[in-house]
């Protein structure tokens, strides 16, 4: 065993570097130190990695496959026996090998290494990277071997070497065959699709490719071909979707309270691993200036023993040592670039998995939860866990940034000794100004976080009450609240971050400059060596090194404290009230039977809020049969609402108890329409069942309403169902409700916004005791009492209170009850009792109104019994036949988010005209003078170092330090004015042009979005315009003046590193063009591919926050209907749609910083080769030479961020396309037209349409034909029709919302087509059908322009009854309303859009179905408000669905598919039996 172990033969033994060759190292070392322990680690890795490759499946290969494998199997057989024969060589010859352990080991490599390439070939689908490793390092090895050998004994050593050679180079023709992979053909892999993606081609890229990142080279080939879509991007690997994510951060959040160590263990092992990559990625960058040194040494003594005569080092020496900086560069860049990819990818992971669990989050929230509005909620999707992904990526540098800057401190003792300390000083005081800023900064940017909230909500209310802002002619106002945040608060914040960032960047390159210089100064005073080039350049080249790890060390303090922030909100939202888990006890139960109980509350008392004083619900007794139909009636803010939720288990249980059996169907008051198809809407991800859809289309009268859609039932509904009128979108949630077929429905107060037609025959079909539902249990919400009669059940509520309770017999014939009184206010008792508005039992599933006589249907009554029972039977038996619908989860991820138009995207370049328009905004004069400012600098640094060149020389041949003071002088003066004039570029382009600009475009596009009709906002998700308002506002006002200033930056650093160089070794000249073509030829393929990339990653963001908001608004629903978990999958889904667009968009960035460093590589390469060659020719100073390599090594790092940075301009100009696209929006009409309208216009309210015809937007349809209908001063007329005739369109003609195809409308006859829109709108008042508030207070929900006193706003408030309710409110008038007005009661809504209308005091009031959410007491108070003195003289146009509330007007307009059919006195229409005024009106009951 010794004999194998000691080194024979060479008198040096184990020494490392030979002491009598020249630049060589000893063959013991070579064999025992370097041969042997690389095949003794591929001989264990090779064992280790058989036995786990053993174990998989063998898979099916082609024949090329199979002969690929069998010549790898022959070379490595060859190799192996070439091995053997060369150990028995040396046996037999006794030849005298310094270390016979490395053959014999060699031999066993080669043995196990055919067991090995075999059963990867054949088991895995990527090559074997140990083969792909050893054999390029072996032969590197094999070969300095074989020189020092040949050296040696060039004679008696040749067969054994030349045997070795042998073997290495066969070994090398199975790692050429190795490196094509198991699966090189066409057939071994077959395009298989992974959910509609090509599969990720990770899964068999081999280690060279994954290093080189050559995987991406097919979509790069295509993206310089053509435009890359969705469809070309590679899937996701398994383990990086969504849903494995979210599981796998659920699974960590419950075993660790802090959010931090949640993510950690969830995420954190590729991301340790990437920490250690860049340890060692650190360690060689700082091999470079030792390196520098080396040849900088090398070149110095070369020179001196030529000047003394004396014989030079080898030449081999210096190209040896190119050589090696040369491979370390290209091995930091290999390293890098590993690292930067599993920190993006363990950002992407922490975003994913945090929108996932942020979205499961949000499905069940609380009320008490939701108390933080919707945009907030967004926000923590958008903002939040963005940043945290920005930490990821830069975060390592916190431990990466001290470790740097300690190896540097080594070197520069190393190079300079102690005076290296004086600058180390200077950093460390440095340092607490660092944190200094960063504090600030942080202050700064936190408030500006609050400003932007803000503004966000802001806008998102502008959105989402646009309509009423149209209506009212408020536009102006809200431009001014906006602008405030925006001007006032934002932009001035922006300002003083600017100011501090500017200083900030500058202090930071001034820093190292400094550091330098002070070096130096104290170095050439202290001591005795001199400073020659070979000390001065490496030093300068570690200090230029120690400048990237404290940049970024304030960029990631500031990223740090940023995701601190943004945790702690993460976290308070992630421990935010959730609901009660055990508000309600849910059976699911498959056959329930008739009269069994499905619904029972006993002793329930419920809040809203956990702290609030009283319960909004106490006392509350309930029964419900599989089968009943119960109806709950009761004032406004009585609890109806309330009562229903907490059924759905919405509110608090705080006593009680809630049982619920079966599934449950819900039809909100407001009802939720998701952007997608009408089927979708109604089918809710249940499975289709084309016969009981289509019957359940008839049911809720939506066939007559599809005929008119463009595609039937096909067509896309806009967010939040805007496309659709309030009656349609009611039954299309009526609608689902049915269609699910649950044991449960509840409908609140659906039939409300339907026409009393329409209304009869939903509920004869839908919710009566023959409609689709009748073996159900359906729970109504009523304000009506038309249909009481065929309730089960009536519960009379008030004030959270059921008071009152029975069968509608019972409760009618007792006196003293509400409800008597409620009916015999409203309704006639008898007729109730009888038929009324309820038509007799019989009618089936006929929609023919009954309009037999009362006392016909009580004499028949006697005789319906039995038909009755064998109409049940039948309904019962069709029943039956419908089984529980089938949940599938088939919501769409693409359709539904694109919303009705595609979002604007451009292809190809961003145009020129772009970049002159921001500049244009951004001012030219100080766009031009940062330019000026910032080649000034660049002049100033060269000088700098030019200075140091020569007073490295003057050092040299002085042979000591003498003279200093004139060279450190000029070098301190340089190096001041390159920072002052950076402070002065950056200062220009942040405070001057990037706030400039903020404000011009931010301000033109809410100008331009103000102005648009609206019919812009009907077909563009609200979530799109708020990305631009947020998103691309931000990149405008902070990332833009950053990429820019960037930019820049580099392109004047870069040219000045081409000139230097050039102008030192003109050869280099030379290599300039085949290298500018490389570089040139990889910007095109990269800028092509990557800014679609970043566009489609832009464009698949926005689904996910449509889909988000879209969710939350339709909370209620989506549990009622128990479908969070299919609303969670459809979230995954957007979300990895999203990371598939992401996901290549960072390997982009890494495939060119790979293919770039090499060519910085290749340039330092070439630099050096040079002044060898030069040195050895001519000779060359060495001050000269350390000039240009420490330009040389700067290259690398410019080069890659020249086309990194100007990409990032590209892919943030974007934003300013997009708004710029925005800007550009056709506007409505003028809002201001002067001069065309008297003083007090209208002073009479004398409406005419004269020839009037109208459609909603050009390529659709009329909706109003040839209308011509005059209406006097002060009258008051009712507008009735069945749904989609084109009553709310006249009145939107009327307000110029839609504009006239032809004719026109007369106001006091004045032509309303030529006057301006504001005075227009101002002239008329509306109150609308679904009433729109904003969070503000009620001063500002009543009078947002300001513009009447509070005296005037109470009396309205006492006018519509909500005087008592205001003053009951902390703060009165300034109590707070929260965002859409959920803090009040639908009817409390719609009576403060009353109070609005009142305080116009216009001469015309449009009353758009004003009283479908009020109860009866509330409707007749409103009755008597609209009939009393304050509107005696005002001309009034009533849209009704209640034919009764129409009946005191002094005319009726009859519309029928945009055509007016009758116009006369009620009285008069009434008596002609033949007029559709009477038919309406007898489906009633009122004629």
């Amino acid at each position: 065993m010794s004999t194998l172990l000691t080194c024979r033969g060479d008198p040096e033994g184990w020494r490392p570097v030979s002491r009598i060759r020249p630049f060589d190292l000893t063959p013991c070392f070579e064999e025992g130190a370097v041969l042997t322990p690389l095949l003794a680690v591929f001989l264990v890795a090779a064992a280790v990695s058989c036995w786990t490759i053993r174990a998989r499946e063998p898979r099916v290969r082609s024949r090329q496959s199979l002969w690929v494998l069998r010549v790898k199997l022959i070379l490595l057989s060859i190799a192996c026996a070439a091995s053997c024969a060369n150990l028995g060589l040396i046996l037999v010859t006794h030849r005298p090998v310094v270390f016979i352990g490395s053959y014999i080991l060699e031999i066993a490599a080669l043995l196990i290494s055919p067991f090995l390439v075999f059963n990867n070939h054949l088991r895995t689908r990527i090559s074997s990277s140990l083969v792909l490793l050893f054999w390029p390092l072996y032969a590197l090895a094999i070969l300095i071997w074989a020189r020092t050998v040949l050296t040696i004994s060039p004679v008696g050593f040749l067969p054994v070497v030349i045997t070795r050679c042998v073997v290495t180079l066969v070994g090398l023709a199975a790692f050429a065959l190795e490196c094509l992979g198991p699966e090189f053909t066409e057939e071994d892999r077959p395009e298989h699709f992974v959910k509609g993606h090509v599969e990720s081609p990770l899964l068999t890229a081999n280690i060279f490719s994954r290093w080189s990142f050559s995987w991406m080279d097919k979509l790069m080939q295509k993206g310089a071909r053509e435009y890359i879509t969705e469809d070309d991007l590679p899937a996701l690997v398994p383990q990086d979707e969504a849903g494995a994510l979210g599981e796998r951060l659920k699974r960590a959040m419950k075993k660790h309270t802090s959010l931090w160590v949640a993510l950690f263990v969830a995420y954190g092992g590729p991301y340790a691993f990437a920490l250690g990559l860049k340890i060692i990625q650190d360690c060689l960058a700082f091999l470079q200036p030792q390196l520098l040194r080396w040849l900088l040494a090398y070149i110095s003594s070369y020179q001196t023993a030529r000047d003394a005569g004396r014989d030079p080092p080898t030449a081999v020496e210096g190209f040896a040592v190119a050589a090696i900086m040369f491979g370390a560069s290209m091995v930091q860049t290999i390293i890098l670039h590993q690292y930067f990819q599993h920190c993006f990818e363990t950002g992407m992971r922490v975003r994913s998995g945090l929108i996932t669990a942020i979205y499961q989050k949000a499905l069940v929230l609380s009320n008490d939860g939701r108390s933080s509005a919707s945009g907030d909620i967004v926000n923590l999707m958008s903002v939040d866990a963005m940043r945290l992904q920005d930490l990821c990526t830069y975060g390592l540098i916190s431990i990466s940034g001290p470790f740097q800057i300690t190896l540097a401190f080594i070197s520069l003792y190393n190079i300079l000794g102690w005076p290296a300390f004086v600058g180390v000083a200077i950093m460390i005081v440095s340092i607490p100004l660092n944190t200094l800023i960063a504090r600030l900064l942080k202050r700064l940017q936190e408030k500006q976080m609050k400003n932007r909230d803000k503004r966000t909500r802001l806008m998102s209310d502008l959105l989402a009450n646009i309509r009423s802002i149209k209506l009212y002619a408020w536009e102006n106002a809200f431009i001014r609240w906006v602008s405030d945040v925006r001007n006032n608060h934002e932009l001035r914040m922006l300002r003083k971050i600017g100011v501090v960032t500017s200083l900030n960047t500058s202090l930071w390159s001034g820093i190292p400059l400094l550091v330098a210089f002070s070096s130096f100064a104290v170095a050439a005073y202290t001591s005795d060596i001199p400073l020659t080039a070979d000390k001065i350049f490496p030093a300068i080249s570690l200090y230029m090194l120690l400048q990237f790890p404290l940049n970024m060390f304030s960029m990631v303090t500031s990223n740090i404290i940023e995701a601190m922030v943004s945790v702690k909100r993460l976290s308070a939202f992630f421990n935010s009230d959730e609901l009660q888990p055990d508000v309600r006890e849910a059976v699911a139960k498959e056959n329930i039977e008739l009269g069994d109980v499905v619904v029972s509350i006993k002793n329930g008392e419920f809040r809203w809020n956990k702290n609030s004083p009283s319960p909004t619900l106490e006392d509350i007794n309930l029964t419900v049969h599989k089968g009943d139909l119960v109806g709950v009636l009761g004032r406004v803010g009585a609890g109806k609402t309330s009562l229903l939720s907490a059924i759905v288990g919405e509110m608090l249980r705080t006593d009680g108890e809630v049982k619920v059996v079966g599934s449950v169907s819900y039809a909100p008051q407001n009802p939720w329409i998701m952007s997608a198809t009408i089927r979708d809407n109604i089918l809710f991800s249940h499975r289709y069942d084309e016969e009981f859809y289509n019957l359940v289309l008839d049911a809720c009268a939506l066939r007559p309403d599809l005929a008119l859609l463009p595609n039937s039932d096909m067509t896309e509904v806009g967010e939040k169902g805007i496309t659709l009128s309030g009656g349609q979108r009611a039954r299309l949630a009526l609608a689902r409700a049915v269609y699910a077929r649950a044991d449960i429905v509840l409908l609140d107060d659906v039939l409300a916004a339907l026409d009393s037609h329409v209304a009869k025959h939903v509920f004869d079909h839908v919710i009566g005791p023959n409609g689709l539902l009748a073996t159900k249990a359906r729970i109504v919400v009523t304000n009506s009492i038309h249909f009481l009669k065929q309730f089960d059940q009536v519960l009379y509520m008030r004030r959270g209170v059921i008071i009152e309770s029975g069968s509608y017999a019972e409760l009618v014939s007792n006196p003293q009850t509400e409800l008597h009184k409620l009916i015999k206010g409203h309704g006639n008792l008898t007729a109730s009792l009888t038929s009324g508005m309820s038509t007799p039992f019989i009618t089936g599933f006929s929609a023919t109104p009954s309009s037999e006589s009362e006392t016909t249907a009580v004499e028949s009554n006697v005789d319906l019994t039995e038909e009755k029972l064998r109409t049940i039977d039948k309904t019962l038996i069709r029943r039956k036949s419908f089984g529980k619908a089938v949940l599938e989860d088939a919501l769409p991820t693409k359709t539904a988010s694109d919303g009705p138009t595609k979002e604007h995207i451009e292809q190809g370049r961003v145009k020129r005209e772009v970049y002159m328009r921001y500049i244009e905004a951004a001012s030219k004069a100080g766009f031009s003078a940062f330019i000026i400012a910032t080649i000034l600098q660049q002049i100033a640094s060269l000088l700098g170092n030019n200075t140091l060149r020569a007073w490295g020389e003057h050092n040299r041949q002085a042979g000591d330090n003498t003279g200093a003071g004139v060279y450190l002088l000029g070098y301190g003066l340089f190096s001041l004015s390159s920072t002052v004039l950076g402070a002065v570029a950056a200062v220009l382009i942040w405070v001057l042009c990037s706030i400039r600009s903020s404000r011009r475009l931010h301000d033109a596009m809410l100008n331009a979005i103000m102005h648009a009709p609206l019919s812009f906002f009907e077909l563009t998700p609200t979530g799109r315009i708020l990305n631009l308002f947020s998103r691309d506002t931000y990149v405008v006002d902070m990332i833009l003046a950053r990429v820019i200033q960037n930019s820049v930056r580099t392109l004047c650093t870069t040219a000045m590193i081409v000139i230097v160089i050039g102008y030192s070794f003109p050869l280099f000249l030379i290599a300039v063009p085949p290298l500018a073509w490389f570089y040139i030829r990889v910007m095109i393929y990269y800028l092509s591919t990557s800014r679609e990339l970043k566009r489609l990653d832009a464009v698949s963001r926005s689904p996910i926050f449509a889909w988000f908001s879209e969710s939350l608004n339709g909370l209620s629903t989506i549990r009622a209907f128990s479908q969070q978990h299919l609303f969670i999958a459809n979230n995954e889904r957007r979300v990895d749609r999203n990371q598939i667009c992401y996901l290549p968009s960072i390997s982009v960035n890494r495939w060119l910083a790979v293919r770039l460093e090499f060519v910085g590589s290749t340039i330092i390469f070439i630099a050096a080769i040079l002044s060898i060659v030069a040195l050895v020719t001519t000779g060359v100073d060495a001050g000269l030479v350390g000039f240009v390599l420490s330009y040389a090594l700067n290259t690398t790092g410019s080069l890659n961020w020249l086309v990194r940075s100007a990409s990032e301009v590209e892919q943030n100009i974007v934003s300013v396309e997009r708004i710029l696209h925005y800007i550009e929006l056709p506007p409505e009409a003028p809002w201001e037209v002067p001069g065309t309208v008297p003083e007090d216009w209208p002073s009479k309210g004398e409406v005419e349409f004269r020839q009037y015809s109208a459609r909603y937007r050009p390529e659709l349809d009329l909706v109003l034909k040839d209308i011509n209908v005059k209406i006097n001063a002060s009258e008051k007329v009712g507008i009735v029709g069945r749904t989609g005739s084109g009553k709310s369109s006249l009145l939107l003609s009327l307000f110029r919302i839609i504009e006239p195809a032809s004719g026109t409308i007369y106001i006091d006859g004045v032509d309303i087509t030529k006057v301006g829109l504001h005075d227009l709108r101002s002239a008329i008042s509306i109150v609308p059908q679904s009433p729109d508030l904003f969070e503000g207070t009620i001063r500002e929900n009543i009078d947002p322009t300001g513009a009447s006193s509070d005296a005037d706003i109470w009396v309205a408030l006492e006018q519509t009854h909500l005087k008592s309710f205001v003053e009951t409110l902390p703060g009165g008038l300034d109590a707070a309303v929260r965002e859409g007005g959920s803090s009040l009661s639908s009817g409390q809504r719609q009576l403060l859009c009353f109070a609005r209308a009142l305080l116009r005091k216009s001469k015309i009031l449009v009353l758009d179905e004003a009283t479908s959410a009020v109860d009866l007491d509330t409707d007749r108070a409103i009755q008597e408000i609209i009939r009393g003195p304050q509107f005696a003289n005002v001309t009034m146009l009533t849209i009704a669905h209640r034919v009764n509330t129409i009946l005191e007007s002094d005319r009726v307009l009859v519309l029928d598919a945009g055509r007016v059919i009758e116009f006369d006195s009620p009285k008069n229409l009434l008596a002609n039996k033949q007029s559709a005024f009477h038919s309406l009106a007898a489906e009633a009951g009122l004629s």
